[in-house]
């Protein structure tokens, strides 16, 4: 999965954003259950960013609705 930045979300459309959203939603499921069951993931800082931009695309999301 792409981390994106904020000119990159602002560009997608909302079913792209949807779509990437689902892929880094099951993404964090999965290193989370990796850390939780006593695994070392391969990239540390990973879940921070993925964590990072479903916030971003979160954020778009909601402003497009509010327009």
């Amino acid at each position: 999965m792409a981390i994106f930045k904020m000119e990159e979300v602002r560009n997608m459309s909302s079913e792209e954003m949807a779509e990437e959203l689902f892929k880094l939603e099951t993404e964090l499921v999965r290193e989370r259950g990796l850390v939780a069951t006593g695994g070392a993931p391969e990239k540390p800082g990973r879940i921070k960013e993925v964590r990072r931009t479903i916030a971003r695309i979160k954020t778009v999301q909601r402003e497009r609705a509010l327009q």
